[in-house]
């Protein structure tokens, strides 16, 4: 046998990992999702080792996700997420409470596990969830709805294949939860299996889990929306000078564009991973929603239609808040090549000016040192001579056939000739060129 990646056994675990309970109903069902960081994490795994310790049930092991427990009374199932960690509390419900709900007077699932154990939940609360899903004839479900829900927002649908009808209004309650109602065909056709219940229950808790998770963007999708104005209008500004604007100002001005593409760079690091995550809890929510398969109650607003309504605004805030943070950016870059090439066109005609000023201050150096060479020669012949005339005259004493006068008057065109044809070497050998250049 080949050897296994070791990671094999891992990532085939996924498909089964977090798997949908069989469930019957009637069933009270509580679902906590705490926003976390990791000390937050790490404490409500210790959290839920304290509680199982007490019913003498053993943790979960180091590591794990996800973990699901049998405790007197309840059940509860926790998993550990990325930002957040839920707890679910589930329970059957007797008789006499199935009558409670009827009445309007439903009672949470959770009541079962210790109130300040409850309380102590690691993480701040995003979203609390309390749902039952009771058969269709236990309860009077025209009049159940009506007590439940407020008639203003009630959703209504028809779920698993038409055979049970989920309703909600999502709105929060005065103990910060949010209802749901699934009643639940008990007849052939119409019977529900208990794994088809299960897994409807795990899309509902997924649909409120993700879509409050999603919606973590908002909130800096808007700041970001109210900052980004003031950005394109400083840029706005900013390009409109950079038209006009004289040498003098073009750093003020370069230093201003740098300013604000820091100032948006920052920003954007801080934001995108959440627009990022937003989007991905979306999706989540919208598979979630066509997987429970709804089919409208006449005179009612589906869930899927009330999501859409709500949360699609949202989403396409936090999309545009994205968009605009990559075009402004974009925007910033190319305002700040425009300035760039400015200031770079002008210092290459600066040194354009720098250099030909150079080659007229080397003409006149040319033409100086060509003047002060005529000079030399001058002076050095005038000398030359001048000892030449003494040797004549010391010569013409010993015999010299000509006048002194004569014999300088014969020399003077070959010194002259002599130190000019001297300097020109001297002059070729200083300049690093051969006497012919």
């Amino acid at each position: 046998m080949t050897d296994s990646h070791p990671l094999r056994a891992a990532l085939h675990g996924e498909v089964h990992a977090r798997p949908p309970e069989a469930l019957h109903a009637p069933l009270a069902i509580a679902h906590h999702v705490m926003w976390a960081d990791a000390a937050a994490r790490a404490a409500s795994r210790a959290h839920l080792r304290d509680l199982l310790a007490g019913a003498g049930v053993e943790g979960p092991p180091e590591g794990a996700n996800y973990f699901r427990a049998h405790l007197p009374g309840f059940d509860l199932r926790w998993e550990l997420h990325t930002e957040f960690v839920s707890w679910t509390f589930l329970r059957e419900m007797p008789a006499d409470e199935v009558l409670a709900l009827g009445q309007g007077e439903p009672q949470a699932a959770d009541v079962a596990a210790p109130p300040a154990w409850r309380r102590a939940l690691p993480g701040q609360c995003l979203t609390q969830l309390q749902l039952w899903a009771v058969p269709r004839d236990a309860v009077d479900g025209a009049a159940t709805v009506r007590r439940l829900f407020d008639a203003g927002s009630v959703t209504g649908s028809t779920v698993i294949s038409g055979s049970s009808d989920l309703h909600t209004d999502m709105q929060l309650q005065p103990d910060g939860s949010i209802r749901m109602l699934v009643l639940v065909g008990d007849t052939a056709p119409g019977q529900v299996s208990p794994r088809r219940l299960g897994r409807l229950v795990q899309r509902l808790l997924d649909i409120e889990t993700y879509r409050m998770a999603a919606l973590m963007g908002l909130p800096a999708a808007r700041e970001t929306g109210a900052w980004l104005a003031d950005g394109e209008a400083e840029l706005a500004a900013l390009a409109e000078q950079v038209q006009g604007a004289a040498k003098a100002d073009e750093a003020a001005l370069l230093d201003r564009l740098t300013r604000l593409a820091a100032a948006l760079e920052s920003r954007y690091a801080a934001t995108h991973t959440r627009f990022s995550a937003s989007a991905a809890y979306f999706s989540l929510v919208e598979q979630r929603l066509a997987d429970i398969a709804e089919t409208r109650i006449e005179g009612m607003q589906s869930l899927h239609d009330f999501m859409q309504r709500r949360l699609l605004p949202a989403m396409h805030t936090c999309r545009s808040a994205d968009r605009r943070q990559a075009a402004l950016s974009q925007r910033i870059e190319r305002t700040s090549s425009l300035l760039r090439t400015r200031v770079e066109v002008e210092q290459q005609q600066s040194n354009r000016e720098l250099l030909a000023g150079m080659n007229r201050r080397q003409e006149l150096q040319l033409k100086l040192q060509s003047t002060v060479e005529g000079l030399s020669v001058a002076a050095i012949s005038y000398y030359v001579l001048g000892l030449l005339g003494y040797l004549f005259k010391g010569a013409q004493s010993l015999g010299w056939p000509f006048s002194a006068e004569a014999s300088i008057a014969v020399a003077v065109p070959l010194v002259v000739a002599l130190v000019w044809w001297s300097l020109r070497q001297l002059h070729h050998r200083v300049m690093g060129r051969g006497p012919d250049a």
